[in-house]
């Protein structure tokens, strides 16, 4: 008898409908194959579902079976199809309804006992539910909580192999898993690290703080010990929180990587993704045999902090230079082509010199002037043209150290950013960009409106500090958002000043 049963594959975040159609037939040896371009994951799934069907007492048919997996040009990966390859067994000795088989997708692997196991991108196959139209989906227990948040289908986290057995054949009922998804948005302020625990570093702070509000790319500069890495861990803090739409993006792309904890929802915290500087370019960028996301679009919607600038492989940086440009990331590979979001905040460190101590009051520098250009030099041109703000982070004197008054908190600061975020999302509606990070010179001339005492001391620092055009787009960009902190219609001098102090590289200081 033929069987069919729904299920989904994940390519790239995106969830693609597999049909999994089970014949058996009593002519002739007792066989088990089968087609569709499985791997070896799915070839080994025989094996398991032949245990797991013994275990929970379901005799395994001794007949020619073949499990065909359509599209048959679709080359399928993972475990997730053990579950709907055993219903679809069960369904074709006529124990189960075939109609009902029509009205849920499946997707889960088994074990030898017959309990359910969870999967990778569970949200991503719920998204594919709601779009195809079936009444409700059905998988691991532990996928229940993350696949509930999509609105319009019925999810139901199952434990084992007869408990899906038994609710398909109508003897058992079950309610569908009921998402909390306002406990899972109110994390979204939950940050561990604050802005008051920092000391000193007004200057910096302030510049995280235009970084934040204009999603502005930023590199900081300083020796060791400066407090670059403590300040960029608490730039998420202060970002304008996640919206649900931003939020199940991505979730969609962690869950796809496998990141989600058992039983989580939805990933509510922006992200902070700090790879070491030994990692390869196909684990920053994304890809493998089988295309998987990397750090740029885990870090999607979030941080992207690289320490140690120079020491980062050239090809590694080089491949930065698409997702900066464009916000996505397209991986080519002979099994697929995928394109991953990556809109992402660059915050990168790196310290002014090998040793470390250029320019610093209180340690002599042993570098050469040649020695710190090949340092520098390190990161290509094209990179550093993509980034807004150049910042120093000079050493914390022990006076503001030892003090014991606190910063202003994050929520203060984020209360700012959020109302400068909100003005560029009303500026430039319609325009497909979000925040004047993200402005090409089209939009530069549309919204960068300078006064005339504006014009005026730009048109002396491009003359006396030999700002080269690059700088001239970087200076009023970032002043649009220091305008916009202001809430400020038009860019006036003091807003030109600050955007300039912005600049350090360009002014040829360290």
């Amino acid at each position: 008898m033929l069987s069919r049963a729904l299920s989904a594959y994940v390519i790239g975040i995106d969830a693609h409908l597999v049909e999994v159609e089970v014949d058996i037939s009593a002519k002739g040896l007792p066989h088990f194959s089968m087609v569709g371009l499985p791997d070896a994951a799915v070839r080994e799934s025989r094996d398991r579902i032949r245990a797991a069907l013994k275990n929970i007492g379901f005799a395994f048919p001794l007949k020619q079976i073949t499990v065909n997996l359509a599209p048959a040009d679709l080359r399928k990966e993972g475990s997730s199809f053990d579950l709907p390859i055993a219903v679809g067994i069960i369904a074709a000795e006529e124990v189960l309804p075939l109609a009902s088989l029509g009205e849920y997708l499946l997707a889960g692997e088994l074990s030898l006992d017959g309990r359910i196991k969870p999967v990778k991108g569970a949200l991503s196959i719920a998204l594919e539910t709601r779009k195809l139209g079936l009444k409700g989906l059905i998988l691991p227990r532990e996928n229940g909580a993350e696949a509930a948040v999509v609105s319009g289908i019925e999810v139901y986290g199952m434990e084992s192999l007869p408990e899906v057995v038994e609710f398909l054949g109508g003897i058992s009922k079950r309610e569908p898993v009921a998402p909390d998804l306002g406990a899972a948005m109110e994390e979204r302020s939950l940050y561990e690290e604050d802005f008051s625990e920092v000391k000193g570093q007004e200057h910096a702070k302030r510049a995280l703080e235009v970084a934040a509000a204009g999603a502005h790319n930023l590199l900081m500069i300083g020796p060791p010990g400066g407090g670059k890495t403590m300040l960029s861990r608490r730039l998420p803090s202060i970002l304008p929180p996640l919206t649900f739409e931003e939020a199940l993006e991505t979730t969609k792309i962690h869950s796809v990587a496998g990141l989600l904890e058992n039983g989580q929802s939805l990933l509510a915290l922006r992200p902070f993704r700090a790879p070491h500087h030994t990692i390869s370019d196909v684990a920053l960028i994304g890809g493998g045999q089988v295309p998987r996301p990397g750090e740029v679009s885990l870090a999607h919607h979030g941080i992207l902090f690289l320490d140690e600038l120079p020491e980062f492989k050239r090809s590694v940086l080089e491949v930065l230079r698409q997702p900066l440009e464009n916000g996505t990331v397209t991986v080519s590979r002979a099994a697929a082509t995928v394109t991953y979001p990556a809109q992402f905040v660059l915050v990168a460190a790196l310290n002014p010199c090998i040793c470390g101590y250029f320019g610093d009051s209180r340690h002599q520098c042993t570098c050469t002037p040649l020695m710190i250009q090949r340092y520098r030099s390190r990161v290509s041109g094209p990179l550093m043209d993509r980034i807004d703000i150049h910042m120093d982070v000079p050493a914390v004197p022990y006076k503001e150290l030892s003090g014991s008054c606190s910063g202003e908190k994050s929520e203060a600061i984020r209360q700012r950013v959020t109302e400068a975020r909100t003005l560029q999302l009303q500026r430039f509606k319609g325009e497909r960009i979000f925040a004047n990070g993200h402005m090409r010179t089209r939009h530069i001339r549309k919204y960068c409106t300078l006064s005339g005492d504006a014009h005026r001391l730009l048109d002396t620092a491009m003359q006396k500090l030999g700002l080269s055009a690059r700088a001239y787009s970087r200076v009023l960009k970032v002043a649009r958002t220091i305008a916009d902190l202001d809430r400020s219609g038009d860019i006036h001098s003091h807003h030109i000043a600050e955007a300039i102090q912005y600049r350090t590289l360009d002014r040829g200081q360290v």
